[in-house]
């Protein structure tokens, strides 16, 4: 397998710094809570499994035991819980609810630049990814 692509990995760890920024805004928001209740339960679930798959397939890919064709899929499955839990009708986590949770409108503002950026990083690594994949095969 060749070696991992430098601008892969490097969009691989914006999203994870990302991500990680996205789930302090959760926690800023109450979406933990203490003692831990069913909800808490799901939101460390999501939040191990995201940032634990980034961690541990960033490792694998660096490893050569996984390459672009994983970040594809993990990306497009990325791509669509990040669409599901805050952009589409069903959610009750929606832009306008995260804006409204701060005082502030700068605080607002802030969570949700940090929410679309994650979602275009997401977007671009995943083209990329999909792009050297697609290279790959037909060589």
């Amino acid at each position: 397998m060749p070696p991992p692509d430098r601008t892969l990995t490097q969009l691989i760890v914006l999203i994870a710094f990302l991500n990680a920024l996205h789930l302090v805004d959760h926690l800023l928001r109450g979406d933990f809570h203490w003692p831990i209740d069913q909800q808490s339960v799901g939101f460390v679930v999501v939040a191990t499994i995201i940032l634990g798959g980034s961690v541990g397939g960033l490792w694998f890919y660096r490893s050569g035991r996984v390459g672009p064709m994983f970040w594809t899929v993990v990306g497009t499955f990325g791509l669509g819980l990040g669409w599901y839990s805050h952009f589409s009708p069903m959610t009750d986590q929606s832009v306008s609810v995260i804006f409204r949770a701060y005082q502030s409108s700068v605080g607002g503002v802030i969570a949700v630049a940090c929410l679309l950026i994650l979602m275009l990083a997401v977007l671009t690594a995943t083209v990329y990814a999909w792009y050297l994949w697609i290279g790959r095969v037909r060589h």
